[in-house]
């Protein structure tokens, strides 16, 4: 089914979000984080993305936690459309970047307050976390949202009400990074500019074809089948997870790939007898003993 209530629990001290929701699951190291505006099609403004990164980061620092589900509430009130998220709410865009408001429209907007562009610090937060980030899109994956599932991990599609559409070149914006040169990392160059250059709509069959989507499944059962993607990651070592990721990413990521995945390895290497010896014997204030540990090759 869509969501069982029954199945998850708000998390301790996220009870005042407006925009997003937090669960975990009852009976398994997973969250559900999902955007809470429906009306709008799940479109984000800056105190939706403050939330979603607030949420993300709770789930990348929860050591019983090994995926994340990154998806929207609905159907809409107004016309019972469906939405994982359609990307910045337009109406409080601003000259430079998306406006804190008090209410839906521009005459809302706080004028003491910049612009902000932070999405992209939630698409680097979902790179860079070390646990497995599963999109479920279940309707609607436009624009800024379109990107979000590009850097998730996984996305599972709704066969139904899925729509995927690059809005960017639209609304005379556009995505960069991972929005795009990932993107085409996936589908391919001509699959890449043929998707932001024409900006049609694609459905979940469609995008899997292309290689951008992992799996499509009837929309009652998305988040059934979700649930049991995540089991399996659960049931893999934590360690292996954490290393495939950025192992995964290092190529694409630069130096600060490279420091992800080389951190990881140095944290496994303070897990060796080898690494003990050497602290042990700094604190002992004595010469090491490394003759126990062979030159591997």
């Amino acid at each position: 089914m869509t969501f069982n209530e029954k199945l998850w629990r708000t998390v301790p001290g996220f009870e005042d979000l407006t925009d997003i929701t937090y669960h975990r699951h009852n009976d398994q190291g997973t969250v559900r984080i999902a955007f809470d505006r429906p009306e709008v099609r799940n479109a984000f403004r800056p105190h939706t993305v403050d939330e979603l990164y607030r949420t993300l980061d709770h789930a990348r620092m929860t050591s019983d936690v090994g995926a994340v589900l990154l998806t929207g509430n609905g159907p809409s009130p107004k016309d019972g459309g469906w939405a994982f998220c359609s990307g910045g709410d337009q109406r409080i865009r601003g000259r430079s970047g998306y406006q804190y408001a008090d209410g839906e429209t521009a005459e809302s907007v706080d004028p003491a307050r910049a612009g902000r562009l932070h999405i992209l610090e939630v698409q680097r937060l979902i790179r860079f976390m070390p646990k497995v980030v599963i999109a479920l899109v279940n309707g609607w994956a436009a624009g800024g949202g379109h990107s979000l599932h590009v850097t998730c991990d996984l996305t599972l599609a709704s066969r139904e009400h899925a729509r995927f559409k690059q809005t960017d070149a639209d609304v005379g914006s556009f995505d960069g990074g991972y929005g795009s040169a990932y993107l085409a990392k996936m589908v391919g160059q001509k699959r890449a500019r043929e998707i932001f250059f024409l900006g049609r709509p694609y459905t979940g069959e469609e995008m899997k074809l292309m290689g951008a989507v992992n799996e499509v499944v009837e929309h009652d059962r998305l988040e059934d089948v979700a649930l049991e993607w995540s089991a399996e990651i659960l049931g893999k070592s934590p360690q292996a997870i954490r290393m495939l990721k950025y192992a995964f990413n290092l190529s694409d990521d630069g130096l600060v790939g490279q420091q992800l995945f080389a951190g990881e390895a140095t944290r496994l290497a303070y897990m060796t007898d080898e690494a003990v010896e050497g602290r042990d014997s700094f604190l002992q204030k004595r010469e090491p003993d490394w003759q126990p540990y062979p030159w591997y090759f």
